[in-house]
């Protein structure tokens, strides 16, 4: 059977799900939401992406996400990977965690962006359990639930710093008619948006739907299509992120090609030439003395490690961070 179709551009809008192999739970207890939430958190700020709601159910989850920079398959195949490693870890156990891939749709964000957030966030009490409750249980049952991003929607001091609020938010008014938005679903009994939908599918009016086939549909295969790095200009050339890191920490460049020494400085560049350059692993490796794509993939992992455990790694790299993401908003878009 052929593999559903992902339409990836950037900028573009998706409703993202992935559900329990065999519909087994995902989640066993809070640590595991807990560390879900926070590889989600890392994952959205690698890859650049836009998160503006969540849920996360027992043997499922919800995103809404935009991806600027036109790269869904890298984000989902990162996170995905990591957090089934760390649950198989934590419990024991191998194998597949989800139920094959990812669902992803595509959303005419005009049109349908407030209304897939609100089914979103309902996931909670739609659930068996909750069926023939009435509207006040159901009430205090949604504002109850912590492992969703509703919180931070009808109460800013409850905002995570990894969620974006204010498209939504600006789209529906306020908080306070967000809120009366959300109870309105509650009383009608909203159906599922993607009903009758395939998987890789648009949710969109006419218009959006002609549109993306003219624009993004247009070529006659994948193999066909070029890819997010040929459609966008928002990245710094490498060699420009190279002399950022080297003022940053004050090294020569010539370090950065000397194997088996500064691992830190070597997965700082690696990790800001992916973010920041677009360049795939293989072309890191390239710059780092023509080393193999999964050394390169282990000095990111490794960094990524040094950040959480050690304070003045963590300074250095969001140091250089800084000053590339000030290069950055001089980029011409």
């Amino acid at each position: 059977m052929a593999r559903a179709l992902r339409i990836k551009f950037p900028g573009a809008f998706y409703h993202i799900t992935s559900r329990g192999n065999e519909r087994r739970d995902i989640f066993f207890d809070d640590k595991d939401r807990s560390k879900f939430l926070k590889l989600l958190e890392r994952s959205v700020d690698i890859y650049q992406v836009n998160l503006y709601a969540y849920i996360l159910m027992k043997n499922h989850f919800h995103l809404l996400i935009q991806t600027p920079l036109g790269n869904l398959s890298e984000l989902m195949r990162h996170f995905n990977i990591c957090y089934t490693g760390w649950f198989n870890f934590r419990h024991n156990r191998s194998g597949h965690l989800y139920q094959g891939r990812y669902k992803s749709f595509l959303i005419d964000v005009d049109n349908y962006l407030l209304e897939v957030s609100r089914y979103l966030h309902l996931n909670i009490v739609r659930i068996y359990s909750l069926r023939s409750t009435d509207l006040e249980e159901k009430v205090k049952r949604l504002e109850g639930y912590e492992w969703s991003s509703l919180p931070g929607y009808i109460n800013e001091k409850k905002t995570e710093k990894f969620v974006n609020y204010d498209l939504v938010l600006s789209m529906a008014g306020s908080r306070r008619i967000y809120y009366k938005y959300i109870i309105e679903g509650l009383e009608r009994d909203l159906k599922n948006p993607f009903k009758g939908i395939k998987n890789g599918g648009i949710l969109g009016e006419d218009k959006f739907l002609e549109e993306v086939k003219k624009e993004h549909l247009k070529y006659g295969s994948s193999r066909e299509q070029p890819t997010y790095r040929e459609l966008i200009s928002d990245y710094i050339d490498p060699e420009r992120v190279m002399e950022i890191v080297a003022k940053t920490l004050k090294v020569s460049k010539e370090l950065f090609v000397e194997r088996y020494k500064n691992g830190v400085i070597r997965g700082i560049l690696s990790e800001m030439l992916y973010r920041y350059s677009g360049l795939k692993e293989t072309e890191i490796g390239e710059l780092l003395g023509d080393v193999d794509y999964s050394a390169v993939n282990r000095l990111r992992s490794r960094m990524s490690k040094k950040i959480d455990k050690d304070e003045k790694i963590k300074v250095k790299f969001e140091k250089v961070e800084y000053f590339i993401k000030r290069e950055l908003s001089r980029v011409e878009i």
